[in-house]
Parts: structure tokens; sequence; C-alpha cells
């Protein structure tokens, strides 16, 4: 069974992207394995501190190097990327191997897709973002810039995440897609 690997870009424990990343796992059921990535103790990136490689960060990465694909559900922060994910990034995209600098990373090759909720943008800003570091780092990301979906006023009220038809549609599409491609 295929394997995949949700990180979501946003720490909080309710927060939109953390819903969105469940809805996710439910939508792809039983046709892959989901596992969450936590990695709230991950410190902030530090090369003082990158050799030996702290523990969790070595958790981190091997997540990754079990899983076949990667999925990043993340908040837009000013149309960015926000600061917890670009820093679990920076530590994930450093060389596999401490004793030799010029090894890939663990995300080297890997394939990778990506959604965002975020307000009137769905995201739109962060996902280019993302796509194109991605790519930088050597990621297969499948699907360009992902998927999107707006937060609503009454969302922020109630806390509760909730998808329209259409991006449930768009959703379950990437999710037959990136499965054909890990």
């Amino acid at each position: 069974m295929k394997k995949i690997l949700m990180i979501t870009g946003s720490l909080r424990k309710n927060s939109f992207n953390r819903q969105l990343s469940e809805m996710i796992t439910e939508l792809i059921g039983t046709r892959a394995e989901v596992t969450a990535l936590d990695f709230s103790d991950i410190p902030f990136f530090n090369e003082d501190f990158e050799n030996p490689p702290l523990e969790s960060v070595l958790k981190a990465r091997q997540a990754v190097i079990e899983a076949d694909g990667i999925w990043i559900c993340t908040p837009e922060y000013n149309y960015n990327l926000p600061g917890v994910l670009k820093n679990l990034l920076d530590w994930l995209s450093r060389p596999a191997d401490p004793d030799n600098r010029k090894s890939d990373s663990v995300m080297k090759g890997k394939p990778v897709t990506i959604a965002s909720a975020a307000g009137n943008s769905a995201g739109g800003g962060v996902r280019k973002q993302l796509s194109t570091l991605l790519t930088i780092m050597g990621m297969k990301v499948s699907g360009g810039e992902g998927n999107g979906t707006v937060l609503n006023k009454e969302m922020f009220v109630t806390g509760t995440l909730t998808l329209p038809e259409e991006v449930i549609s768009a959703l379950e599409k990437q999710i037959e897609t990136f499965l054909s491609e890990i």
C-alpha cells in the first residue's frame, strides 16, 4: 500500500489546514496509508545544531524517507509561507548524510502535492511560492500549485472548515492524480 505523509503548515491544533488534511485523509480512505507529521519539536534552523542531526530532525527525515509521497496543506500568511513550514523545509533540505555535504536531501526526488485553505485568495500566493520552492528542492511537484479553498467569514466564527462540492471534486481529482504518480 502506498504511504502518504501529510504535512500541515500550521502548528495550531485545530487549524483550518489541519482540518483540510484530515478531510483529504478521509477522501483518500483505504487507497493509501496516510500519516501526519508532528514537527512541533523542531527548533529554528541553525547550522550550529545541524551536525550531529537533532533527534527531532532525524524523526522528520525518517518519516519522509518512509513515505512514497508528501502532501502539504498550508495556510497563507501575507501571501507567503508560514515560518514553521519554511523552517521544516529548511531542515529537510539539508544533506541527509552529515558526513557528506554533497549528499542529497531526503526530499530530493520525492513526489509532493499542495493544498491550502486560506482567505479570499484560497492560498494562491503560498501555493505558487511553495510549488517553486519544492521544485528548487528537487521534489517532483504533482498538480503544479495544487488546490485551494476560500475561508469565508462564517468559518472564522465557527472555527470549522466546510468544503464546497467543487473543491471536494477538485481534491478527488488531485488524489487520483497523485496516487497514480507515487
